[in-house]
């Protein structure tokens, strides 16, 4: 694997002040949002509805933002106008299970909705948001790894992810001349309610790791496949 060194200077720069995370309700999202707010950031979080987890942190959140339906991203739209962001990081994903015995064509279709259309409806609506130097991140996952799929199964879940690289690929080029960085972030193998709470790595563990990368983002690696630990990840 290749490292992150080899791409970017290891000195940490770190730039964000005003942060947007999509979909922080509970979770990575919600560690990552705290960790930001801890060390000064401004962070503003959205949710389609606010966990007791989210209430209890103190942070700013946007309800009612649902990134799979239209009215969710004109309220996106709405509360951020004016606002000026210098990196919006959006982690909503949903994992269901689907088996070529037990397919399930509609959870496939809204797997690709929340994992894959919801995140490029995002970056549509928060491009101009996002002044130059900006960063836009997006969670993805090593499952959308076409080279790395060893096991198989999962399907909406790893054609999701693979549809939603191929997205930010493509967002990494078109946003280049705006001089917006794509980050395009697995977490690493994370005990979350995701996961049943299995993992390799605890959520505070991945948070850390996903904004030292975010922090280290640039327009020398946008649009590169990063594991939250620095190693670049085959398609």
């Amino acid at each position: 694997m290749v490292q992150l060194s080899k791409l970017i200077n290891h000195q940490r720069e770190v730039s964000m002040s005003e942060i947007l995370l999509v979909g922080a309700n509970r979770g990575i999202g919600l560690e990552m949002a705290m960790q930001l707010d801890a060390r000064g950031d401004t962070v503003t979080v959205t949710c389609r509805g606010a966990s007791k987890e989210l209430l209890a942190s103190g942070l700013k959140y946007i309800g009612s933002i649902d990134v799979t339906a239209d009215a969710g991203i004109e309220a996106l739209r709405a509360a951020i106008k004016g606002r000026r962001f210098d990196a919006v990081i959006c982690v909503a994903g949903l994992l269901e299970d689907n088996t070529l015995d037990d397919l399930g064509p509609d959870s496939i279709r809204q797997q690709f909705e929340v994992n894959a259309l919801g995140p490029l409806r995002v970056a549509e609506a928060v491009r101009h948001a996002l002044s130059s130097g900006g960063k836009l991140a997006l969670l993805t996952s090593r499952m959308g790894s076409i080279e790395d799929n060893g096991s198989g199964g999962r399907y909406g879940y790893r054609m999701s992810k693979a549809a939603l690289n191929a997205a930010a690929k493509s967002l990494a080029l078109d946003l280049e001349p705006e001089g917006i960085a794509v980050g395009i972030l697995h977490p690493g193998y994370v005990r979350t309610a995701m996961t049943g709470f299995n993992g390799l790595l605890d959520v505070n563990e991945s948070a850390e790791l996903l904004i030292e990368r975010i922090d280290q983002l640039n327009m020398g690696c946008s649009g590169v496949f990063f594991h939250a630990e620095g190693q670049v990840l085959p398609w």
